[in-house]
């Protein structure tokens, strides 16, 4: 099925946009993107020059992915969401060969109107809560909140809260969903 988009969008030379993808109205998608298949672009989307963008991605209204950002598979990135891509930005200093890294793993979400600085990494199956201001990494199946963003729950692959501690290392069964998961120095791995 070949990808969708809109007559007001622009996408620039040498872009890959994979089958059953949808670009809606008055997006940008800069040189050399990939894009994945099935992914969902929403109004008004900035995708820098070079961003990989994973299968099965959402990304809501007024978003810009600069360069240096990468998207795992199934990543959700709500609306108005901000990305940076330079720790300490000046406009009289051209700092292009300087931006930073940042990567989204595989089916973590990102809510409405967070931002996320850059250099980090948001582990796989996390969420970020609408507003937080994410500053360091985070671990996959945490749920991070605020300003600046911290640990406040684990969270299981469809984002159901477990009820475990926070920062107890062992094995666990989350009494509400019955999941068995292991929690090692502060990461946690399922089981089964």
């Amino acid at each position: 099925m070949k990808p969708f988009i809109h007559s007001s969008s622009i996408v620039d030379k040498n872009v890959t946009i994979g089958s059953g993808s949808k670009v809606w109205h008055f997006c940008h998608i800069s040189e050399n993107a990939k894009i994945g298949k099935n992914v969902v672009i929403g109004q008004n989307v900035y995708i820098g020059k070079g961003v990989k963008i994973g299968n099965g991605c959402k990304i809501q209204n007024n978003v810009s992915v600069y360069e240096g950002v990468e998207l795992e598979e199934d990543v959700f990135i709500g609306p108005s969401v901000v990305f940076t891509n330079v720790k300490r930005p000046r406009s009289f200093i051209n700092q292009k060969n300087n931006f930073l890294k940042t990567v989204i793993d595989k089916g973590a979400s990102i809510g409405a109107n967070a931002t996320i600085v850059c250099g980090i990494n948001i582990g796989k199956y996390s969420m970020v809560a609408a507003s937080s201001l994410v500053t360091k990494s985070i671990k996959s199946f945490a749920l991070v909140a605020g300003a600046p963003a911290k640990k406040i729950q684990w969270i299981d692959y469809n984002a159901n809260k477990l009820e475990i501690p926070l920062d107890q290392d062992g094995i666990f069964k989350c009494k509400k969903t019955s999941k068995i998961c292991e929690i090692n120095k502060g990461s946690l791995k399922f089981l089964e």
